[in-house]
């Protein structure tokens, strides 16, 4: 499978074919923030644009003209087609200014490959991730744009905006911070957002279109004709991705003058339904795709399911259904012929992974075109299921590793192809990190799609438990939110109670950490809903037990009874006697908190006796603290001191020293209360010695782990 012409049996090498189509085809990458690194090495032309653009961030704004104080930062907007380079001069001028700028240049994609919007409430979280800023799960748009705004607030930070939609993505965006600047790039003016001035994008000059060419052809094929070389410049309307595209071609055929490139292309009619400005890069494009073989013209079709656009080996094979090193050969061999941009998605560290490709914005609608006109509908959702299958499989396998030696999970991970492992922890988390945002637009397709629901969910479950695996939970709120949004769809679209009740419970959490108390009970509601639709006990209990702490955190402590006491009733139906015991403890803390201190104390010495038939030693000496502590509140200070004497007995038993010392130190409390310094004093001791062994015991266990 290699996409070059057929019987000329080259592709452009590294000098050629890699260098041409970095900065000037147009290509972007996945919608995500990224804080960025290197600047392109190879740019050229755009003098009169680089120059004006210098020029509008010097010039005085309407506010300074009638001084005042410039309120925002100043936004430059660099407009024109996808495939004009647009992106590529915002890359040149960020990278220029880029030393002014001490706290970084922040880059993020404001459309998705489709031409769907980027909802400002995922660019707002991208950019604060680009700082290492928190961001809580299910927040909205608005207060994370004003999270974006206070960030930026403080900082001096060129803020890139790629291909942006309108300027209501733009604007809430802007930094209330004439210290910042905002690079906008887009098709057209951003109307709405005072003292802009676009600069507007048309084909390259003909020395600069020229000097592109011969990045690909070589220095002699230009000279020998020049002429030819300024026609085919002009046939390709001097946009830099029409001219990209005609150098792979002209790369990958040594032979091939520029003149029988100019005379093909002359000879390919025009679309009339196409806009006069998307004509040039059109034919280019078709020039290109009419000479790969029949194989290579169905993979390269094919690259349009591709998630954000981006590509790896894993990805191409799956769709492409062949091996993994043939993959890696034909993405080398199309970005060649400038059909792919190397470098598809951010890294870790920031930096571009050079294992990924990414497939031009400005060529994604015309590869759609070709795939709906040439490939059936079953064919498409075989490689769409093939590649979910593939990345379900690297997700298992990511998480996977992360588990003991020994453990089931590591024993399956061992019977996967080599291809499918990851030689370390470190490796597998790189990979996460760099997947990240083709990973949730996999998920997000796979759901918006429909069809393929039962891969969709086994994609997201995978996703979630790989997430958990390498960053915990707590991390990985905001994606975990964003996941069990996408399982909530799935399961009310397809009537799936039982996964409707899980994801509404698993977001009510979120809500509830977050503080979001009132929409974290709304879900808890509705999760019981489904569980009681579903037929399913354990989801309806769970969710009643979630209502009462919704409530209990609400201070509703009646209601908050109420539910824990109807989850407990289910509990003991089912003979469930963990749940019984916790659930006995929280009802003690509400009534606690109430001032019911009977039935406070009625509720924890239930748990001690359930956690004593469960033989939880631990457990039962705090239930006992806990009742000691609702005998204090009730004024019953010397029975509170019997049961905290009792409860240090059960804490020894059970070798749970912190445990023993928390709670001599309570009963040093009492006896101060009961006039016994004295005694208090000894217990104090006691509890002083035994945390003093627990540490002494704990840095031997560190020494030997380190030995």
């Amino acid at each position: 499978m290699r996409p070059v012409g057929a019987g000329t049996g080259a592709v452009a090498g590294p000098g050629r074919g890699t260098a041409g189509p970095g900065p000037h085809g147009g290509t972007q990458p996945p919608a995500g923030a990224v804080r960025s690194a290197a600047r392109p090495t190879e740019f050229f032309g755009r003098v009169r644009e680089l120059k004006a653009l210098h020029g509008d961030i010097e010039r005085a704004g309407l506010n300074t003209l009638s001084g005042r104080k410039e309120p925002r930062a100043r936004v430059l907007l660099i407009a024109g087609r996808p495939g004009a380079g647009r992106t590529a001069l915002a890359e040149e001028l960020a990278g220029q200014l880029r030393d002014k700028y001490p706290d970084g240049v922040v880059r993020t994609r404001l459309t998705e490959p489709g031409g769907e919007a980027v909802p400002t409430e995922r660019t707002a979280r991208e950019i604060l991730g680009a700082f290492a800023i928190a961001t809580p799960p299910g927040a909205g748009e608005d207060e994370l744009s004003e999270m974006v705004r206070e960030a930026l607030a403080v900082r001096r930070v060129l803020l890139f905006l790629d291909d942006a939609a309108d300027a209501g993505q733009v604007d809430p965006l802007v930094p209330d911070n004439p210290d910042c600047l905002v690079i906008a790039v887009a098709q057209g003016p951003l109307t709405g957002i005072p003292d802009v001035r676009p600069c507007t994008l048309g084909g390259m000059d003909a020395k600069a279109a020229i000097e592109l060419l011969a990045r690909f052809t070589g220095a002699v094929r230009i000279t020998v004709d020049p002429q030819a070389a300024e026609s085919l410049a002009e046939e390709c309307g001097g946009q830099p991705a029409a001219l990209v595209l005609i150098g792979g071609w002209l790369a990958a055929r040594p032979t091939a003058s520029v003149a029988d490139a100019t005379k093909r292309l002359r000879a390919l009619p025009h679309d009339p339904e196409r806009p006069v400005g998307d004509r040039p890069l059109a034919r280019a494009f078709r020039l290109v795709y009419e000479t790969l073989p029949s194989s290579a013209a169905r993979v390269l079709r094919l690259f349009a399911l591709a998630p954000a656009g981006v590509l790896d080996a894993h990805t191409a094979s799956a769709l492409a259904g062949c091996s993994v090193s043939a993959a890696r050969t034909a993405l080398a061999d199309f970005a060649a012929l400038g059909l792919l941009r190397r470098g598809g998605g951010p890294a870790a560290d920031g930096r571009a992974a050079d294992d990924q490709y990414l497939v031009p914005g400005c060529l994604l609608p015309l590869l759609r075109d070709l795939l709906e006109r040439h490939d059936r509908e079953s064919e498409v959702q075989l490689a769409r299921a093939r590649m979910l299958e593939r990345t379900v499989r690297l997700l298992q396998s990511c998480r996977a590793i992360t588990e003991p030696d020994g453990s089931p999970a590591r024993k399956r991970l061992a019977t996967l192809p080599r291809s499918l492992r990851y030689p370390t922890v470190a490796a597998a988390a790189e990979w996460l990190d760099s997947r990240q945002p083709a990973l949730l637009a996999s998920a997000r397709l796979a759901v918006t799609d429909g069809e393929l629901d039962t891969l969709a969910r086994r994609l997201i479950a995978a996703l979630v438990r790989a997430l958990a695996a390498h960053r915990g939970t707590e991390a990985a709120a905001p994606e975990l939110y964003g996941l069990h949004q996408l399982v909530l769809d799935i399961a009310e679209r397809r009537d799936l109670h039982r996964e409707q009740a899980a994801a509404l419970l698993n977001i009510g959490d979120l809500d509830a950490r977050t503080g979001r108390t009132q929409d974290a009970l709304a879900r808890y509601r509705a999760a019981l809903d489904a569980g009681r639709a579903a037929n399913d006990l354990y989801a309806t209990g769970r969710a009643m037990e979630s209502v009462g702490g919704a409530y209990q955190d609400l201070q509703d402590w009646q209601r908050a009874a109420d539910w824990y006491g109807r989850a407990l009733a289910q509990r003991l139906s089912r003979g469930e006697r963990a749940d019984e015991a916790r659930l006995y403890g929280r009802l003690g803390t509400v009534h606690t908190y109430a001032g019911h201190y009977g039935e406070a104390l009625r509720s924890w010495r239930t748990a001690v006796a359930v956690h004593r038939r469960l033989r939880d030693l631990p457990a039962q000496a705090r239930a006992l603290s806990e009742a000691a502590r609702v005998q204090e509140y009730a004024g019953r200070p010397q029975e509170s001191l019997e049961t905290c004497q009792e409860a240090v007995e059960w804490a020894r038993l059970a070798g749970d020293v912190r445990l023993q010392a928390a709670l001599q130190l309570r009963v040093a409390d009492t006896l101060d209360r009961l006039g016994d310094p004295a005694a208090a004093r000894l217990h104090r001791a006691t509890a002083d010695r035994l945390l003093e062994t627990e540490g002494n015991t704990y840095e031997i266990r560190s020494a030997s782990a380190g030995e």
